[in-house]
């Protein structure tokens, strides 16, 4: 743990973020919504307790305040091996002092690529672009032109594909994109196998693709994966997986490789770069070669960016490949999220809101819900928890590890958790958390007016 000449959190109702607060008014000013990801604007935290990050290293991150933080949700969960890892730092600045991008295609590009490929072994080609959105939209348009179908079926319980329109069209911000894009789009629940057949059968031949999360806050039912793989089969569309989540997290091949099911494309991001800006689109080499020279049919504008290739971003992306292969990481993420999930649901328990403070997800992958009397899920009562938490010195909009946490991190953040619920107790008591609230609750990131 580096202290740094700084202290944590006090965990106390005049804990204030007065430097914080001055640098989000200014980036409102300059920045459309305050941040340059929707989740992490300072409408997902208590009024006036949004910290305004000025460096982390490890499983901690200090704001402009001097105050220090253990940190969950690890940078939206691209962060997999904690802040400034020194094996990631070494190899991009390694990189930095050769050139980052050049008119040709750098030799990093190729040992990225066979390095990716040998780590996921189910796809045979792949391409690296900078965000998961881009990787995403190219699946589907390469599904669009392999079929030439036009509707794209993707899964309505999971929450985010693409900041393109064929996506946020299905969503409440879906201001600006026109009715006939949304129409393309239609969805089909998870595990639900007969109604995706359902699906498919009412709009036959319609249909390009399904594109899912292969896992989320549930394991995928047994035999669920599989049977989307027949039924994709059967129906001529392309089964894509978004890895950005699953990959490593869930192994280092990604879900595919754990559950065994082969998809005929799937997208990465996340934690392959350790927070560098790196994503990557893989698939069979009958559909990927569609984009590129070696293909008699039309071409497809597969993935084409300034920056897809920046040396310094593969050579994070290769960094995280060994680290994780030699260090044994996914074990470890999985062990971390394992003793948190114990001592928090115990935290709970004692407190009197184990059926409130709700966990989900694979150990690795901790969410949590925050439930009312009724047991609801209610955003106040989240803001109750988030401001104890960050009182306290936990910074957890979820309870998503890194590698970077250790045992001493986790016994304080349980801590921390039985006091923000004893608090939580006397809200449920009174039956009404605002006087604990202190300002506006917390909204969700998808909501149609501001």
């Amino acid at each position: 743990m580096d202290t740094e000449g700084t202290e944590s959190a006090e965990d106390t109702e005049e804990f204030r973020l007065p430097r914080s607060r001055r640098a989000n008014e200014r980036l409102h000013a300059l920045i459309p919504g305050g941040a340059h990801t929707y989740a992490k604007g300072d409408d997902q935290y208590p009024e006036n307790l949004a910290p305004v990050i000025s460096h982390g290293r490890g499983a901690h991150v200090w704001d402009v305040d001097g105050n220090r933080y253990i940190e969950y949700g690890s940078g939206l969960r691209s962060v997999s091996l904690g802040h400034a890892h020194p094996r990631v730092v070494e190899a991009v600045r390694r990189e930095l002092d050769r050139g980052s991008n050049f008119v040709r295609p750098s030799v990093v590009e190729l040992e990225a690529a066979e390095l990716f490929l040998a780590t996921v072994p189910t796809a045979e080609m792949v391409k690296f672009a900078k965000n998961g959105s881009d990787a995403t939209t190219a699946a589907v348009r390469l599904a669009r032109a392999a079929t030439g179908r036009p509707r794209v079926a993707l899964c309505a319980d999971h929450p985010f594909f693409s900041v393109d329109d064929w996506f946020i069209g299905t969503t409440p911000m879906s201001a600006g994109i026109p009715a006939a894009t949304n129409e393309l789009t239609v969805a089909f629940p998870y595990g639900d196998l007969s109604a995706t057949d359902e699906l498919l059968t009412r709009y036959q031949g319609e249909v390009a693709c399904l594109i899912l999360e292969p896992a989320t806050h549930t394991e995928p039912p047994p035999g669920y994966l599989a049977g989307l793989r027949e039924l994709a089969d059967r129906h001529g569309c392309v089964l894509i997986f978004d890895e950005m989540i699953t990959g490593f997290r869930w192994s280092e091949a990604g879900a595919q490789g754990l559950y065994g099911v082969v998809p005929d494309l799937s997208t990465f991001g996340k934690a392959l770069g350790n927070g560098f800006a790196v994503s990557a689109l893989a698939g069979r080499r009958e559909l990927m070669e569609r984009g590129g020279l070696r293909h008699s049919g039309d071409r497809v504008f597969l993935l084409s960016t300034t920056h897809g290739a920046e040396t310094h971003s593969l050579a994070a992306a290769m960094a995280v490949f060994t680290t994780y292969a030699q260090e044994g990481v996914t074990a470890r993420l999985h062990a971390l999220g394992e003793r948190l999930a114990a001592g928090v649901r115990n935290a709970a328990a004692a407190m009197g809101v184990g059926d409130h403070l709700v966990l989900r997800g694979r150990a690795s992958n901790l969410v949590f819900a925050t439930l009312d009397e009724n047991r609801q899920p209610s955003q106040p009562y989240r803001t109750l928890f988030l401001r104890r938490l960050l009182a306290g010195g936990v910074l957890a909009p979820s309870f998503v590890v890194s590698s970077a946490l250790d045992d001493a991190d986790i016994d304080r953040t349980v801590d921390v958790v039985g006091e923000a619920c004893a608090v939580y107790r006397k809200a449920l008591d009174a039956g009404d958390p605002t006087p604990w609230l202190a300002g506006r609750p917390v909204k969700p990131v998808f909501r149609r007016l501001s």
